[in-house]
């Protein structure tokens, strides 16, 4: 698609009339110039305030595309996708709330005991699905073309003779599949994965628990009193007897309960990070991101009973890749004490911890969604400092070497930001080793810019807090650090650099920032700007998609889903505005652009919003999508009628 130098034309899915994508000269860019070529912008080319036109990207004249009609205009993306959740809007606007995906199904049932072609079913000849190899393989459709590229990576496919890439690691005649050891012993693995024993303990609620069981009913004693300090609001006043039953429970420790200063070391100085994100935020997605330079990745939020309850789905989000070890953390979110403090315990006795699995374990008090809030969990903890602080507590007893960290907002309200009171009360009483304040309200979601300057403020109290505690105790010295991470809008290394050089914060966590350009970290180890030509932002796609085959598997099913995935990842990516043809720089996240066309034609279909195009993008690395194939975006403005 690229080297093209003539004037050409490009017919997208999502308009009729072609567009003249003759591209002007831009040297950055340029079909001859080295891959990894980069556009280096210095300080003295930032613009004056006046140079910026308020929520417009502005772009650069030659490419620039007629205006388009109102519809076009009103088809603009929802940010609440990032970190999860919407509220309801115009139809036009609106998410597509009821999505359903359909997934793929066989024409003739293969066991999947005997899919590795030596494996033994343990119902035989009473197993519902096919074991005839022959049979099997004759009902399959065609095999992909290449080579299988899971086998390429790791040396042996998962997936066996189920893969879509079969003849690449099949001897027919032999009836055998082909094994690399080498590249196999040599492979990376993913981790956390619980076995099918462990399920069906958690499922008849017989996993065992025994911190848990022992802090639960100290903390269940606390829930009326001031021993943990207040929320402003009148308590009832304890009685003796209640204040005698409460010691005499905090006499029943076997052990006292862990501190920071107790936990595994976590180091977040000016670490790269990248915030925990619902749906996008898949194990594939963070492996890309840690190829790019990410420090610290989390997993998708999982929620605290279905983590419980042993539910298949949520048991995968924690699961991550060797790849992301160390700087690996699980994101949970509870509404009740018992059900964050026990999940805890769960994840750190199933999962690989400190060095070789979960670096920590993150609580999140920031989520918007509606489901969530009403629920008592999420943003709604934030009007609920006493609950909060027990539910840390407790996570902090049983998770034993893995230290506990916290994820918040502003507040609940516009007019009422809370989080600078609640932040001092998590750095005296709540054990936390991280705190992350994104610098919006619940009731603001993502709109409008993200109020850094509340983000310095609390940061200074929290360095304010510990100048005065090291003068008054000195023994507090030995007790670690808490770091304070900013989150919001981060979209450029200058964001990020002015924000840890200027804002009093330790380090900053990106999410739809690294969602729009995942190559963000290299920018920041860079400290410029990165023009990334076309063919470098389809290899990026490349290699998402062979992540999400590693993941999801080769069969149909697995292919189905990681199309699913790469759809809703090019949803943000198309966002991206090359900097090259940007008139005014730094980018900035709440801009949005004109109609442009890219210097190329590849670049072209890159940006479009069309998921008609997303899906044609991933027939390039996918294959040919199967007839059970369906995807429909989360946002309507990205929907367009199928021509009748």
């Amino acid at each position: 698609m690229e080297g093209t130098t003539a004037s050409q034309s490009i017919e997208t899915t999502n308009g009729a009339a072609k567009r003249d994508i003759s591209p002007a000269p831009v040297e950055s860019a340029s079909d001859d110039a080295p891959a990894n070529k980069r556009l280096k912008l210095s300080g003295t080319e930032s613009p004056t305030v006046d140079a910026r036109d308020k929520g417009i990207a502005r772009i650069k004249p030659e490419f620039l595309l007629p205006k388009p009609d109102k519809a076009t205009i009103l088809a603009q993306p929802d940010d609440d996708d990032a970190e999860a959740g919407g509220t309801k809007r115009k139809k036009e606007r609106g998410q597509n709330k009821n999505r359903r995906f359909a997934k793929a199904r066989e024409v003739v049932k293969f066991c999947e005991s005997v899919k590795d072609g030596e494996g033994i079913c343990k119902f035989g000849k009473d197993c519902k699905f096919e074991h005839d190899v022959e049979k099997y393989i004759s009902s399959k459709p065609a095999d992909l073309d290449g080579t299988c590229p899971v086998f390429d990576a790791i040396g042996y496919c998962p997936s066996g003779l189920k893969c879509r890439w079969l003849h690449s690691h099949y001897l027919a005649a032999a009836g055998k599949l082909l094994v690399d050891e080498e590249k196999k012993a040599n492979a990376g693995r993913e981790i956390n994965r619980i076995d099918r024993d462990t399920q069906n303990i958690l499922q008849k609620k017989k996993f065992p628990v025994p911190k848990s069981d022992m802090i639960l009913p100290y903390l269940d004693s606390l829930k009326e009193q001031d021993m943990i300090g207040n929320d402003g609001h009148k308590t009832e006043t304890a009685t003796k007897e209640e204040k005698e039953e409460k010691k005499d429970l905090a006499a029943t420790y076997v052990e006292p309960p862990f501190l920071p200063s107790e936990k595994k070391t976590l180091n977040l100085h000016r670490a790269k990070i990248l915030s925990p994100l619902t749906t996008v935020g898949n194990l594939p997605f963070r492996r890309l991101c840690r190829w790019f330079g990410a420090d610290v990745t989390y997993s998708e939020m999982a929620l605290a009973l279905p983590i419980l309850q042993g539910s298949k789905s949520e048991w995968a989000l924690p699961r991550s890749h060797t790849s992301e070890i160390p700087g690996f953390g699980v994101q949970i979110a509870a509404s009740k004490p018992w059900q964050a403090v026990k999940a805890t315990e769960v994840l750190t006795s199933a999962c690989e911890t400190g060095i070789s699995g979960i670096q920590d374990v993150n609580l999140n008090c920031g989520c918007p969604i509606d489901l969530i809030y009403r629920s008592g969990a999420g943003s709604a903890l934030l009007d609920s400092g006493s609950k909060l602080i027990r539910i840390l507590k407790g996570m902090n007893y049983v998770s034993g070497e893995v230290p506990v960290t916290v994820k918040i907002r502003m507040g609940t309200r516009d007019s009422h930001p809370n989080a600078k009171k609640l932040v001092a009360r998590l750095v005296n009483e709540g054990d936390v080793a991280a705190i992350t304040l994104h610098g919006r309200s619940r009731q603001q979601r993502y709109t409008r810019v993200a109020d850094w300057d509340y983000i310095s403020e609390t940061a200074q109290i929290v360095k304010d807090m510990y100048e005065a505690r090291d003068e008054k105790q000195k023994e507090q010295r030995e007790r670690r650090k808490v770091w304070f991470i900013g989150n919001g809008d981060c979209y450029s290394w200058r964001d990020w650099w002015d924000a840890v050089e200027n804002y009093n914060v330790d380090s900053v966590m990106i999410a739809r920032g690294a969602l729009i350009k995942p190559w963000i970290f290299e920018e920041i180890d860079a400290r410029q700007y990165l023009d990334k030509s076309a063919t470098e932002r389809l290899e990026m796609i490349r290699k998402f998609a062979h992540f999400g085959l590693e993941h999801w598997g080769t069969d149909e099913y697995g292919i189905n889903n990681c199309r699913r995935f790469l759809c809703e990842f090019l949803s943000f990516s198309c966002r991206y505005v090359p900097v090259g043809i940007l008139e005014v720089l730094p980018p900035k996240i709440q801009d949005r652009p004109p109609m442009w066309r890219g210097r190329n034609e590849l670049e072209t279909l890159l940006g479009s919003s069309d998921y008609r195009d997303w899906i044609k993008i991933s027939e390039m690395f996918l294959g040919p999508v199967h007839e059970s194939f369906d995807f429909k975006p989360k946002h309507k403005s990205n929907a367009y009628e199928t021509e009748g």
